[in-house]
């Protein structure tokens, strides 16, 4: 299937081909499909789940939730949980072992995570996934080795919650580029001249020097952070002479990184306050035109673009295309799934099989678009041949984070595509972007664990924090820097993370 291609079904159409009667008497989704031919009544499947909130909390009355569950014939129980709180509540759920039936951990190496399988909080899920044959959907609808990623000892104790690996983009007023007559950069260094010309200028026309060129979110860029990295070969593994994958914040290409941060601080382009600005502040600046590059997902590029051309009409923001940097491409691949959701072992084993069925029948392209979109003719109409969202649609289905209970299709669309952009322009927008999935680099510490470093780092982090920090604006030498970073590679305890990285890098990726 093309990873760009998938047109949504009205509600009857994609209950129909993936979802059917999750649940029946027998206990398994194959003999509930039995029971429901043989005349006997269905049983709806109850499941608890504690999810992750990124919205507004879903009203599980509203029309969206109240037809998934009638037709799916099961009732959902879901505690959805603020994000920003997620982490703390999860860890005291697992601290009190009064787990939920089903609970969704945002990151697969959690400390917390894999002390529970490890002590048999989670059902280990090998023996009934087997060969797939019974799950094609999980299987051939998930990225390819998703599951490799989602073993801790050899088992598979994680359903993994399906995303696009298409999704950060480094964006750039395209109107400002024109004005300065400036060629779309395809280096950081083309980067770096045409936002020093830009800050250096009057984009705006206010008649003030006050444009900002890069802005991000927390510590450096956040969500950019990688893109950046990925330009200095910071996500290839990298090793020391001991043969340990050292983590990637405290390799060469890193601190490579720290120094052109350093010297965007020392033009004026990098925001001054960079290392404090939250994530409101950040998008108030950049829709308000009152900066040039910032790093958010590419959905996002239509919407930015609407709100600055309230103040500033003729606004046109970009995703940049790969730039080359000294050891790669600007393009950080997201993790192919968003964390993964994990079965209590307090659940009985037939229940266990309804579950992964209800997971089966809704890791299809069809849920996908359901969604992504809703029901047809209430939550969205078909426009050019393309969805849009009404009002309610966007209420129920985009302000909601409705995936959080789906394991949802693969595919690289969801980060790409705005449902309220016109269809010419998301076609657009999805092949200025395809090449991304070519040169994109995935950040392996997001899937390997190493337990030596959890329990290390977080003596460090903040002081490193501080020394990055420090490196880039000038407080401390690059010289000053390499040589802290230097102390503690060559400290035992990280020694040994690293040798437990690069063994957990053997196993899920296989090199």
């Amino acid at each position: 299937m093309n990873i760009f291609s998938g047109k949504a079904l009205g509600l009857t159409m994609v209950l129909v081909l993936s979802l059917g009667v999750v649940a029946g008497c027998g206990g398994t989704g194959q003999n509930g499909n039995k029971a429901a031919q043989t005349g006997e009544a269905a049983k709806k499947l109850s499941v608890q789940f504690m999810v992750p909130s990124y919205a507004d909390v879903p009203d599980m009355n509203d029309e969206y939730w109240t037809e998934f569950q009638k037709s799916s014939q099961t009732e959902l129980d879901v505690e959805w949980v603020p994000s920003g709180d997620y982490n703390t509540k999860f860890d005291l759920v697992l601290a009190s072992g009064n787990i939920p039936e089903v609970i969704v951990a945002t990151s697969t190496t959690r400390p917390t995570l894999q002390n529970a399988i490890n002590q048999g909080a989670f059902w280990d899920l090998t023996p009934f996934l087997d060969d797939f044959s019974k799950y094609p959907n999980l299987k051939n609808n998930s990225y390819e080795e998703i599951w490799n990623y989602m073993k801790t000892g050899g088992g598979i104790f994680g359903i993994p919650r399906n995303r696009p690996q298409i999704d950060i983009s480094i964006k750039m007023r395209k109107d400002w580029l024109d004005k300065f007559k400036l060629p779309v950069p395809t280096t950081l260094e083309e980067y770096e001249t045409a936002l020093k010309t830009i800050v250096n200028g009057d984009p705006d026309g206010n008649g003030k020097k006050d444009t900002v060129g890069l802005i991000g979110q927390g510590f450096l860029l956040a969500d950019g952070d990688g893109s950046f990295l990925s330009a200095f070969g910071g996500l290839d593994p990298v090793y020391d002479q001991e043969g340990g994958l050292i983590n990637k914040l405290l390799t060469p290409n890193y601190t490579d990184m720290v120094g052109y941060f350093r010297q965007l601080y020392a033009d004026g382009i990098l925001a001054k306050d960079f290392s404090a600005i939250k994530q409101t502040q950040a998008e108030e600046m950049y829709t308000t035109g009152r900066a040039a590059s910032y790093a958010r997902n590419i959905w996002r590029d239509y919407t930015f673009e609407q709100e600055v051309k309230k103040v500033q009409p003729q606004a046109e923001i970009i995703s940049l295309p790969p730039m080359k940097g000294p050891g790669g491409t600007s393009v950080q691949l997201s993790t192919p799934f968003s964390g993964a959701f994990y079965i209590s072992k307090k659940v009985p084993e037939e229940k266990v099989k309804q579950i992964l069925d209800f997971f089966e029948k809704t890791t299809t392209m069809e849920q996908t678009d359901y969604n992504y979109y809703g029901i047809e003719g209430v939550d969205y109409t078909m426009v050019d041949g393309q969805q849009q969202l009404t009002e309610l649609g966007t209420r129920q289905v985009t302000a909601n984070g409705t995936g959080a209970i789906f394991p949802l299709a693969y595919n690289n669309k969801m980060k790409v595509v705005n449902p309220a952009a016109p269809k010419a322009y998301n076609d657009a927008k999805m092949k200025s972007v395809e090449e991304y999935a070519n040169v994109g680099k995935i950040d392996p510490f997001s899937i390997i664990n190493s337990d030596t470093w959890t329990s290390v780092w977080t003596k460090y982090e903040s002081e490193w924090q501080s020394m990055v920090i420090k490196a880039i604006v000038g407080q401390v030498s690059m010289e000053e820097y390499k040589a802290y970073v230097d102390k503690l590679n060559g400290s035992p305890d990280f020694k040994k993370s690293y040798q437990e990285f690069a063994a957990e890098y053997k196993e899920k990726f296989g090199k």
